[in-house]
């Protein structure tokens, strides 16, 4: 095959693969755009030629699949068409270089090692592509979106997830794409597969936590505040009194705003809203969860969720306080060297400080519930972390989970069916509900095995009202995270080399 037709191939099958993904959700399609890339991987065994190939395959993947970042940049943060367009493909490009790595460090084994073909596909290729794609997701803080795992939380291996979590499930398909590029060669191959599938669905059927407590009530609220006028000074005035009114309209366990959904500082307030919300709890016995940046010198402020419990009082209400952790480059923190690109926008409340990486939960009657931030929901192996060190440290320990979001910076685009995958996916990994409370969508109730129990339309005003079961309970991928998947990864790699080696000296 020509070398140019190779790249033009591979970077068409990465640009398919966004259809894998929600909303569209026809994840045998992300095994056979794999598939085809690994076909092509074989049919070139020069590091040079390999890395192009990878290269084309993951920019494209990762130019349709996050093309909505143009929307925020141009449209919300006044940038120029062209720099937002070059921005994307820049960053798009940047981490197709992890494919371009990991598919020339396969090839590199390959030769050295003069690996047979079932080897280099079946041991090799799944193993560097899931060391990809983990490290993309903390590589200069990490940017794990549509990671290949994520096709999957309809699918059979959605019942891995609780075993070795998102980036095992795409170390699972790379192998099924891999058994299908061997098929032509040994029609055997297709049992491992076959069986693969049969075990995701039998893992399904298995309780890793338990139901704990009693059921709360709870009630999400979604704003659909544009965000063209969100921060508007005159809109800000709305916005305090149409929360208030969502807020006082019905009591219930736990009431949740999105992520800044009060779009001034907390001290910026009125100085007797919060008694006032505060006076609400107490008389009706509600917990509120409401999204508000919070400074705490006049340099600082973070990302922050206040809780509100029934215990305030009028003059003091008690506060809970989660601030945001895992900030977004550029949009909430500025890298060093980008002050000239970040002030090409016109973002608000751009340069947030950290909070805690193992923040307490929030008490809702006899549930505890673990807040995120929008962007945080990524980073499946901090939640876990979370989670683990309540476990270890003996403190309460969350029985469901609480995303805060404000997607409308990507407008009406698939990032916000995306980003509903993903929280999937915590669901999957933790055995957790997932709550998600956001502007213009999408809001809604997850419950412990990833399916979606209710939700609201996306760009409408509305409240999401349910019960909800809290979980209790460790499911694998909390007791070991990232750590055996990476492990099972390295191991493979080291077992082809020797069996490479020995392969070469007999």
């Amino acid at each position: 095959m020509p070398p140019l037709t190779a790249i033009l191939l591979a970077l068409i099958a990465g640009m398919s693969n966004v259809f894998a993904f929600a909303p569209f959700g026809w994840w045998p399609l992300q095994i056979a755009t794999l598939a085809l890339l690994f076909y092509l991987l074989t049919q070139h065994t020069t590091f040079k030629q390999s890395c192009l190939t990878g290269w084309a395959f993951g920019t494209g993947w990762l130019v349709s699949g996050v093309y909505w970042l143009y929307i925020s940049m141009h449209v919300y943060g006044g940038m120029p068409s062209a720099m937002a367009a070059i921005a994307v493909f820049l960053l798009a490009a940047f981490l197709g270089l992890l494919v371009a790595g990991a598919a020339g460090l396969a090839s590199w084994i390959r030769t050295r090692w003069q690996l047979s073909l079932p080897l280099y596909l079946l041991l090799v290729l799944p193993a560097v592509w899931v060391l990809a794609e983990w490290t993309r997701g903390w590589i200069f803080t990490g940017f794990p979106w549509v990671v290949s795992g994520y096709a999957h939380t309809a699918s059979p291996l959605a019942g891995f997830a609780p075993v070795i979590g998102v980036y095992g499930i795409g170390w699972l398909a790379a192998l099924v794409a891999a058994s299908l590029v061997l098929l032509p060669r040994c029609k055997k191959i297709m049992a491992l597969p076959v069986l693969l599938l049969i075990a995701g669905l039998g893992l399904q059927h298995i309780d890793w936590t338990q139901p704990h407590g009693t059921p709360v009530s709870v009630r999400l609220l979604q704003g659909n505040v544009p965000q063209e006028i969100k921060f508007d000074a005159h809109q800000a005035n709305l916005t305090l009194r149409q929360y208030e009114d969502m807020i006082r309209a019905m009591p219930a366990d736990l009431i949740a705003t999105p992520e800044t959904a009060l779009p001034l500082l907390l001290h910026q307030l009125p100085t007797d809203y919060l008694p006032r919300l505060a006076s609400y709890a107490t008389a009706s016995n509600s917990h509120l969860a409401i999204g508000v940046p919070v400074s705490d010198d006049p340099v600082s402020y973070a990302n922050s969720v206040i809780g509100i419990s029934p215990t305030s009082t009028d003059t003091t209400p008690s506060l809970y306080r989660y601030d945001k952790h895992h900030l977004v480059p550029f949009g909430e923190f500025i890298p060093f060297g980008f002050r000239w690109f970040v002030n090409m926008m016109h973002i608000p409340l751009g340069d947030f400080t950290r909070g805690s990486k193992t923040p307490l939960p929030f008490a809702v009657k006899d549930q505890w519930v673990l807040p995120n931030i929008c962007y945080e929901d990524l980073f499946g192996e901090e939640i876990a972390d979370q989670l683990r060190a309540s476990r270890s440290n003996g403190t309460p320990e969350a029985s469901m989970l609480l995303n805060l979001s404000n997607i409308a910076w990507f407008g009406d685009s698939v990032a916000l069916p995306q980003h509903l995958q993903i929280s999937q996916m915590r669901a999957l990994e933790t055995g957790r509900p997932m709550l998600r409370a956001t502007n213009t969508g999408a809001t809604a109730i997850i419950g412990p095995k990833g399916s979606i129990t209710a939700e609201l339309a996306p760009f409408t005003l509305g409240v999401l009202t349910a019960s909800v079961q809290g979980y209790r309970g460790a499911t694998p991928y909390i007791v070991l995270g990232n750590s055996l998947i990476v492990g099972i990864a390295a191991l493979l790699l080291l077992g082809a080399i020797l069996l490479g080696r020995r392969r070469r000296h007999s």
